[in-house]
């Protein structure tokens, strides 16, 4: 089953690399992150990955331990979805009121951010692609922790 969504990631991104749209100026426009990630199968792939290395995270894997997982994920695909340029809207409580007094702390931040990294560097994202994706999300800092 990984080595299929794997496979489907590298397909999509591969596909996405061969497909340009010419801007309003004729030129050449860039595709969206979103496509460049390889679109939601890619991105659902990576944050199933992603919520299954916090599980096994011991630094935070208590934080989650009464969340409802299949909600979670699919908050989490429509706010990469739309993050990165993609047709998701995100319908969630803002970053702010949903980690409000829960004191979450740099730490706890931090490893949430390695787990992520580890999962775009298990789908092979490459750099460009994982900076754009972590800058966009890296600005919800200030709006969880310490809250």
């Amino acid at each position: 089953m990984r080595r299929a969504m794997v496979a489907m990631l590298a397909t999509g991104m591969l596909m996405t690399g061969c497909s340009s749209a010419m801007d309003s100026k004729g030129t050449m426009a860039q595709p969206s992150l979103y496509e460049r990630l390889g679109g939601k199968p890619a991105i659902t792939a990576m944050i199933d990955d992603f919520v299954g290395n916090v599980a096994g995270d011991g630094r935070i894997n208590k934080r989650f331990a009464n969340a409802d997982i299949p909600r979670l994920k699919a908050r989490l695909v429509d706010q990469v979805c739309e993050a990165s340029g993609g047709p998701c809207k995100y319908t969630g409580a803002s970053m702010r009121d949903a980690h409000t007094g829960m004191k979450i702390t740099d730490a706890e931040f931090n490893a949430l951010v390695e787990d992520l990294v580890k999962s775009l560097d298990k789908f092979k994202v490459p750099a460009k692609e994982k900076s754009e994706l972590l800058g966009a999300l890296g600005g919800m800092k200030g709006d969880i922790v310490n809250r």
